[in-house]
């Protein structure tokens, strides 16, 4: 089969330590099997890994997320890049139809989408395993994974299945989006189940594919609940969507992370990536995160409302993950005149660089204060190092590759600092 992980979502509900482009899926905050901490992206393609080796997986997320996605899977799985984020119904349609112009997938070969953002057991891909049979042997056009409910959640989907002669293969019904906590009650008294939102077809299903690569929204409505001969394949294991923080710190192994001291608190979660140390005194059922991009202090009950207000307080991301490092803003600073200044700490892993490139409205100054480097200037290559201090006024070419993991320090002056100031060219190291 053809999997095809789903790792588009915006994650607000997980702000501040997630932003716009360090999207909830790429937090390295789950224990991993080694006794360090994992992303939910690097956990789910781990399990595909171990138990579907045979599959091919293909990852599908929006531009601003390719850098991250890349650092943390590396160059053995493809990536397909969405121009802008519209849905899991147009990001499938993209990446089924890619797979098929580069010849990676087979007329009668099973696709499964899954969602990256899944805290679950090994039975959940043996569940995916009778999906991908299921359609291949043409059982129906499209199979959808129902989880056994444990409680009537507003937050989820729900599957009403039909009573079938094979427990494992039963029709789909009814589809119920997020209903009220009365309602999902309901469903749940006649069988309904989560709706997981992993779907299995073939690619004829999704035939033609054109229609729904301009489509908008998810796969549920533009499709699964307008196909009437789906069937559901139940999974009474271990599966948690991991999209609020009250859910995630149900699985931190450790209460604080960071620079942080807790004291004489209950069922509180902190996390802190600031380097300024952070105080818990005696508090009760809290959530406190503290990152380059705001702090957030939330009652652990009502954590997962706070998507509306992220959305108000929408700005730059301070902090991002990339294919050659990290960076994070430090400071910034307007001027009555126009006038603004940018503070940012970098730091490169060794082998990586940063393109070549000029920008038309910022002035740099790069201080160098741990590593090695080399450093191209209009064309010129020179070492860099700690201690060393280089101007770039706009306009003169630059680029950087680090030979030991290099740390700087970059302030950006100008009227217009923004990412998008930025002209690549082409460099041979």
């Amino acid at each position: 089969m053809q999997i095809i992980l789903l790792c588009g979502g915006p994650g607000r509900r997980l702000w501040p330590i997630s932003n716009g482009t360090r999207a909830k899926q790429y937090l390295k905050l789950l224990p991993g099997p080694d006794g360090t901490r994992e992303s939910m992206v690097q956990r789910m393609a781990r399990q595909l890994r171990e138990t579907l080796p045979e599959a091919g997986l293909t990852a599908v997320a929006p531009a601003p997320q390719l850098d991250a996605l890349r650092a943390q899977l590396g160059q053995g799985v493809p990536i397909v890049i969405e121009s802008e984020r519209r849905g899991t119904c147009p990001a499938i349609a993209l990446a089924v139809a890619t797979l098929m112009e580069q010849g990676r997938l087979r007329e009668d070969e099973p696709v499964v989408a899954i969602p990256c953002d899944t805290y679950t057991d090994h039975g959940y891909f043996r569940a995916i395993e009778r999906m991908a049979r299921a359609v291949a042997e043409k059982r129906a056009p499209l199979a959808l994974m129902g989880v056994a409910a444990r409680e009537p959640s507003p937050r989820y989907g729900y599957i009403l299945p039909a009573e079938s002669a094979d427990p494992e293969l039963r029709p789909v019904t009814r589809f119920a989006e997020k209903p009220s906590a009365l309602d999902a009650a309901a469903l749940i008294d006649r069988g309904a189940l989560w709706n997981a939102g992993v779907f299995a077809f073939l690619p004829a299903f999704l035939t033609p594919v054109s229609a729904l690569l301009t489509a908008a929204g998810s796969f549920d409505r533009n499709v699964a609940e307008r196909t009437a001969e789906a069937i559901c394949v139940p999974y009474d294991g271990h599966w948690q969507d991991l999209g609020t923080w009250e859910a995630l710190s149900r699985l931190l192994p450790q209460q604080a992370i960071g620079n942080t001291h807790v004291e004489d608190c209950r069922d509180c979660t902190v996390i802190n990536e600031l380097n300024i140390p952070l105080l818990m005194h005696g508090t009760r059922e809290l959530i406190v995160a503290a990152s380059p991009d705001g702090i957030l202090v939330a009652d652990k009950a009502v954590s997962a409302s706070i998507k509306d207000e992220v959305d108000r307080l929408a700005a730059r991301p301070m902090y991002e993950e990339r294919r050659w490092g990290v960076y994070k803003v430090v400071d910034t600073a307007e001027f009555p005149d126009g006038f603004s200044a940018l503070t940012k700490q970098l730091t490169l892993n060794p082998g990586c660089s940063i393109s070549y490139q000029r920008h038309t409205h910022r002035d740099e100054v790069w201080t160098f204060i741990d590593g090695s480097g080399i450093i191209v200037l209009d064309g010129e290559r020179r070492s860099v190092g700690r201690g060393d201090v280089v101007r770039i006024p706009r306009g003169q070419r630059h680029a950087l590759r680090a030979i030991t993991p290099l740390t700087f320090i970059e302030v950006q002056t100008g009227s217009h600092l923004v990412e998008e100031d930025i002209e690549r060219f082409p460099w041979d190291w």
